[in-house]
């Protein structure tokens, strides 16, 4: 300092206000640092503190959660009513309409139609004719059941909706499911419900056929071709069936002709592909119900229904569909599957008196 020019005043400023500008310099490294650190604590923390599953909700839905909720929207809605009538112990239930129902087909529409029954007596069963392409059906029918009064109060109402499909599983679009304990059914009730998804407590699935029917007036022929089966029943012990499929000729309420399948062994799901003929004249077709069962074979005792379906002018819902297509459509097959019902059910349908064989003449 003493050979320096510069006079010594100034060297001290000078490494002062040097010292100051690296002090402040050290500072601000340091809170950088510190400023950088603070933010991955902080996430650190968060992280680990969502250990309990309400704050886990919280912060992030389950994802089966979202999408329940998902599926439970946007189902549509049902108008329907209900009357009972005490003194005849007699539930009339009416199928109103079903706005905004959920598009199952790929042109954005459905071709909606209603089941309705109770439990936990579901031996009766009803169905709403089709609507195509539509997701606001109008349907305007009313069904009828036989409640006991004591009854009442242990009955649920359930009205699911099913999108028709001619060559696949129909598609349940939701349902509606009320107890009847839960209304005062002292007066008539009118109201709208949101459809649900459906339960998961079924009734009992018996299985589906597949089949074609067909039809020429000229030569009076009607032909049913029995395609397939599929989900039956099982009746075996060993978990299977030896179904085979009965096709009866119903004519004016009177069982009239009968056809056989051969027997598909330990399956739930059998090919038959066989063909039966029968001569129907164009002036009895109206007074014809064709009645298809399924059964199982067994050698040893005697062989067991596994569920039947019959369709006619008297059938409803999908069994109608497919006959009055069959009449519409003269020397043209037309294929469809079909859910099998409780024998007991169908048989109580159709009224069926003792067995007669009716001299028919064909041509």
């Amino acid at each position: 300092l003493n050979i320096a020019p510069v006079p010594k005043w100034a060297l001290i400023t000078v490494a002062v206000a040097g010292g100051i500008l690296l002090l402040f310099f050290l500072i601000c490294i340091v809170k950088c640092c510190c400023s950088k650190k603070k933010p991955k604590k902080k996430e650190r923390i968060s992280l680990c503190a969502v250990s309990n599953s309400t704050t886990t909700n919280l912060v992030q839905p389950e994802m089966e959660d979202l999408e329940r909720e998902v599926e439970q929207k946007r189902r549509g809605k049902l108008q329907y009513s209900l009357e009972y009538n005490f003194r005849i112990q007699e539930l009339k239930v009416g199928v109103k309409q079903a706005v905004e129902l959920k598009a199952m087909d790929s042109g954005g529409t459905s071709d909606p139609y209603v089941i309705v029954y109770l439990t936990p007596d579901m031996r009766k069963r009803y169905e709403t004719k089709v609507y195509r392409r539509t997701l606001n059906p109008i349907f305007n029918e009313s069904f009828t059941f036989q409640v006991p009064r004591a009854e009442v109060s242990e009955s649920t109402l359930v009205m699911k909706i099913y999108d028709f499909n001619h060559f696949a599983k129909h598609d349940i679009i939701g349902e509606v499911r009320l107890p009847l304990a839960s209304v005062n059914l002292q007066h008539v009730i009118e109201r709208w419900s949101d459809l649900v998804v459906a339960s998961k407590v079924e009734e009992e699935h018996l299985g589906e056929i597949c089949f074609s029917l067909r039809y020429v007036p000229s030569t009076g022929k009607l032909t049913v071709l029995i395609l397939e089966a599929k989900q039956l029943k099982r009746m075996d012990s060993n978990g299977l069936s030896d179904p085979f499929v009965k096709v009866h000729l119903i004519l004016n309420r009177k069982k009239w002709k009968k056809k056989s399948t051969s027997v598909k062994k330990n399956t739930l799901s059998p090919y038959f592909n066989e063909v039966f003929v029968f001569e129907v004249p164009f002036s009895q077709i109206q007074n014809v119900d064709v009645v298809i069962s399924v059964w199982d074979h067994d050698k040893v005792t005697k062989n067991e229904p596994i569920g039947k379906l019959f369709l006619g002018c008297r059938a409803t819902g999908n069994q109608l569909r497919h006959w009055s297509d069959m009449l519409s459509n003269p020397r043209r097959p037309l294929a469809q599957w079909h859910i099998l019902q409780p024998p007991e059910v169908v048989d109580k349908a159709m009224g069926l008196k003792s067995h007669l064989r009716l001299p028919l003449h064909s041509r």
